[in-house]
């Protein structure tokens, strides 16, 4: 027998056929001692399932969200057009954005408030354990997934409360009509919007002149390694539509060394003296490209980091960009200033409007 040094106890060796088993190294760090698992709290019934009136209640005011949102969408139509943005004037401007964004904001709150509304007051409230199980398609699984559907049917009233159901229905049909409403009237009503976005103001003989003090530019203004900001002539005497205008033909012209410019046989009299012209516009989703680098001849859009190899006819080189810059054509007049030949060849901008 053994003795405790500070107590004097007796300990008792331990008897070697009755020893516990070693401990797994991959559960020697469990507690043994873990706490009991308390299970659910008691169920507190809400007041709107005691209460048939407080339900009532509760459907009224989630339609009622419903038809607002419905209200709201179609309040922001009506607003685009009685509150037009055809002047320069501010206050228009601001009148038109108030009353669009009010409607848009009762339309996005009222499907939001609705649906919470409904959760919380009128679909089922029990609290269910999901158990992890094995993934399967066997026709068990599948008898399982419809039950799910059909008990969230159920619980959620989605079938039985008809009302509820058309007036979300009706609000999520109508909330993104104002967009579309919007979106067509970024051009004008009588024109094809398509044909005006993949034509620009450039045509045969119209000078580059500076952006935005509209002189037009001479060759030998354009020194090597330079970069100008270039808009067509006459820009700036247009009375409407200055802004569309700009977006679409704005360019970057740079002058290069031409044995460094490696140009395809049908684009060599696109350049003059190793002076190029491209959009300014950029192919992923419209941002400007105005960061040259003369010593790599590379362009760069800050936006999204797209880069675009000057040296060979602006190929994208990296970043999400999926196609070229367009190349504008240019030549020289009999003054010697830079004038384009055409129009781009394809369409300026994002990817999209090249596939119409």
């Amino acid at each position: 027998m053994a003795q405790d040094d500070h107590s004097g106890t007796e300990i008792a060796a331990a008897d070697s056929s009755h020893a516990a088993p070693a401990a797994s190294p991959g559960t020697a760090l469990i507690a043994q001692d873990a706490f009991e698992n308390p299970g659910f709290p008691a169920h507190r019934p809400r007041v709107t399932d005691e209460d048939p009136k407080r339900e009532k209640r509760a459907q009224r005011t989630v339609y009622t969200l419903f038809y607002l949102s419905i209200v709201g969408s179609v309040w922001a139509i009506a607003a685009y057009m009685l509150f037009p943005m055809e002047s320069n004037n501010v206050g228009d401007v601001r009148l038109n954005n108030l009353f669009i964004g009010l409607g848009a904001t009762l339309a996005l709150l009222g499907i939001g408030f609705g649906a919470v509304h409904w959760a919380k007051s009128l679909m089922y409230d029990v609290e269910l354990v999901d158990e992890r199980h094995p993934i399967g398609g066997s026709p068990e699984t599948q008898a399982a997934a419809v039950k799910v559907f059909q008990d969230a049917d159920r619980e959620s009233g989605f079938s039985r409360r008809a009302v509820i159901r058309n007036s979300l229905i009706g609000a999520l049909l109508v909330f993104p009509l104002p967009a579309v409403v919007l979106f067509r009237g970024l051009a004008p009503q009588d024109q094809n919007p398509i044909e005006l976005l993949s034509h620009t103001m450039w045509k045969k003989g119209t000078r580059l002149a500076l952006d935005p003090s509209g002189a037009p530019i001479k060759a030998s203004d354009v020194t090597m390694g330079s970069a100008f900001h270039v808009i067509p002539e006459g820009l700036q005497d247009l009375e409407h539509g200055k802004l569309d205008e700009k977006a679409k033909a704005a360019v970057l012209l740079m002058r290069l060394d031409p044995k460094d410019l490696n140009e395809l046989p049908d684009r060599k009299d696109w350049s003059y003296d190793g002076i190029v012209a491209y959009s300014k516009i950029c192919t992923h989703v419209g941002c400007p490209v105005a960061l040259y680098e003369q010593h790599t001849h590379h362009l760069l859009c800050p936006c999204h980091q797209s880069q675009f190899d000057v040296s060979n006819h602006c190929e994208v080189i990296f970043g999400p960009a999926k196609r070229p810059l367009p190349q504008l054509p240019i030549a020289v007049d009999d003054e010697g200033y830079l004038i384009a030949q055409s129009d781009f060849t394809e369409p300026v901008g994002p990817s999209f409007w090249e596939r119409h």
